[in-house]
């Protein structure tokens, strides 16, 4: 893997690193706290708005990231990547939220032919527009 030429790279602030490292130290003992004191069966008020409501945005997420796509937009990466991301996690609540039976097999195969595929495209396009801009931006840089 190359390193990346430093005029592309994006400078952020040495706190926001320190930050993020340590949300990330801290969540390990969130996790294993939550591992055993969690029940593994909950019944919840409002399932049905959780799940309307996150897949109103999910709409609201594929509608913005089509009208980048559509327009070539700067706002295309950070939206697919959005998007990729929500698909992501709509498979594993489907999948492990699903009772056993007939259910787990309808949000296992929605997860396999829909979601996952959806989002590898999503990714496909944060890539590739990852891609592109580096390689103009390197190019103009040199012609300049």
């Amino acid at each position: 893997m190359s390193v990346p030429d430093e005029s592309l790279r994006i400078r952020v602030p040495r706190w926001a690193a320190i930050l993020l490292a340590g949300v990330t130290i801290l969540l390990v003992p969130w996790i294993l706290y939550l591992t055993f004191t969690l029940p593994s069966r909950h019944v919840t008020f409002h399932y049905d708005v959780a799940w309307v409501g996150f897949d109103v945005a999910l709409t609201a997420s594929f509608t913005a990231t089509a009208w980048a796509t559509l327009r070539g937009s700067q706002w295309l990466v950070p939206l697919a990547a959005v998007t990729g991301t929500m698909l992501c996690c709509d498979a594993w609540f489907d999948v492990v939220t699903s009772h056993t039976g007939s259910e787990l097999l309808e949000a296992g195969l929605e997860a396999a032919l829909a979601e996952v595929p959806l989002a590898a495209i999503c990714g496909l396009v944060v890539y590739d527009a990852e891609t592109f801009l580096a390689a103009t931006v390197t190019r103009f840089r040199r012609d300049a």
